[in-house]
């Protein structure tokens, strides 16, 4: 999970989803997260070492913001 203020949501996240009769979390499932990289450069220092994405494993080169820079697009045919 890519999101801008991850760092916050993140506290409570489980007890929504467990509170949600429509969501839940796989037992036994890692969940990924991060703070997308323009994002990050205006969190506090010790987000970075725990969000930023250069340490999310496998996620290559990615700012996290793929929905984004496609919106431009979705304009178009919306």
């Amino acid at each position: 999970i890519i999101y801008n203020i991850w760092c916050q949501w993140c506290i409570h996240f489980a007890q929504c989803v467990d509170n949600c009769q429509g969501l839940f979390l796989p037992k036994n499932r890692e969940v990924l997260t991060a703070v997308g990289k323009f994002h990050l450069s205006a969190h506090k220092l010790p987000c970075f070492a725990r969000f930023s994405l250069n340490f999310v494993n496998r996620a290559g080169q990615v700012d996290g913001k793929i929905l984004e820079t496609l919106w431009a697009l979705f304009n178009k045919i919306s």
